[in-house]
């Protein structure tokens, strides 16, 4: 039997803002509002608003918290300080990419994980089946929270118009408590965009009230809505992976490229540290592939998928790809062989159904924003 999907405190706003809808991981969720494109430049250039309530909170809680999660994920989370924030990722024994995750640092015992929407259970899951043996408590909380962000090179212009709080001294990855536009938010300087901006975790109820405020706050400074198709293009131009895409179970994170995030020298044991190791001894000696950049020299966009190839052999696959309206150019991020993976190597093509489109290999990201 199907069920409908879940639906965010915004959806009727998201409706009546004539947005077209999408389930996603198992949510209704806005797509677009008009224009993808003008969504994506409006977030290059001056601010977007979206709906990212599909995200799912985990706190946790108790005197070994940090211990813990620094057991059941690949992290230091014993480093993390106060009010800050940490990327990292939950794996199986044997190395595989569970999902990646934020970790916020809400007090001194207290923790919030957030995990991507279709695998939220998932994680939610595991770290429940990891916690025995550590005085640590894990909530599902995932109702407790709508999540708001704003992100943009004006977006600290438009928070500041509605919050008091030190925005300024809000570094990347750090989140504070605060009161935005009247609602209790926590208020994180993170995002999904490669832009600046902030998330904001508020009570579902105070959803509509924040979102009005902004749009308001935001007008002045060219703020529009913007849904999930912006929000991959501008990710994918960024470089950041997309899991069910460039992350998964078959891969482990040194095979994608972020082997940084994998604490080998942490106090105590974590899962799949065993299995890690030799994957980054691999990685070291004998990567099997790369993550790489791809833009194309026609105009014919790639899709997850679609093999990539060379010397009229399949050298590697798409993971993700896009119209970049940045660029103005297919980009594409893909897994090739370790041979044909450094930056301007000739010959590489996608397999387009039947048709060997040329594409230039280039070093991740494709656009980083001027600071």
């Amino acid at each position: 039997m199907s069920t409908a999907p879940r639906l965010t405190a915004l959806d009727a706003l998201h409706r009546s803002l004539g947005a077209t809808m999408t389930d996603f991981a198992g949510w209704d969720m806005p797509l677009r509002y008009a224009s993808e494109r003008d969504e994506h430049h409006a977030v290059r250039t001056r601010a977007g608003l979206f709906d990212l309530s599909h995200m799912g909170e985990i706190t946790v809680t108790g005197p070994e918290a940090a211990a813990f999660l620094s057991y059941a994920l690949v992290g230091n989370i014993a480093t993390v300080g106060n009010g800050r924030a940490r990327y990292t990722m939950i794996v199986q024994e044997d190395g595989g990419i569970v999902d990646d995750l934020i970790v916020y640092r809400l007090g001194e015992t207290e923790y919030m994980v957030v995990a991507n929407a279709g695998n939220a259970q998932i994680v939610l899951d595991a770290l429940t089946g990891r916690v025995g043996g550590f005085d640590a408590e894990v909530r599902d909380d995932r109702d407790a929270y709508a999540l708001l962000a704003v992100q943009g090179p004006e977006s600290p212009a438009i928070m500041k118009a509605v919050t008091d709080a030190d925005l300024d001294g809000l570094k990347y990855y750090a989140g504070l408590p605060g009161t935005v536009a009247g609602v209790p938010a926590l208020i994180a300087r993170t995002g999904y965009t490669g832009e600046d901006g902030f998330e904001l975790f508020v009570a579902p109820e105070h959803a509509e009230q924040l979102w009005r405020a902004l749009t308001e706050a935001g007008a002045p400074h060219g703020l529009i809505p913007c849904g999930l198709s912006c929000r991959d293009t501008l990710r994918l131009e960024a470089g950041m992976p997309l899991y069910g895409h460039e992350l998964t179970t078959a891969l482990t994170p040194f095979d994608a490229g972020l082997g940084r995030v994998v604490k080998f020298e942490k106090d105590g044991d974590f899962v799949g540290r065993e299995a890690l190791r030799a994957a980054a001894e691999r990685a070291e000696t004998a990567p099997p592939r790369k993550l790489v950049g791809l833009i194309a020299e026609g105009r014919r966009v790639p899709r997850a998928g679609f093999p990539v190839v060379a010397d009229g052999k399949v050298i590697g696959e798409v993971t993700s790809g896009a119209p970049s309206p940045t660029l103005g150019k297919p980009i594409a991020m893909a897994y090739v062989d370790a041979a044909f993976a450094a930056p301007g190597t000739g010959g590489v093509g996608v397999d387009i159904r039947g048709t060997h489109e040329p594409y230039e290999v280039v070093a991740l990201p494709f656009y980083k924003r001027q600071k």
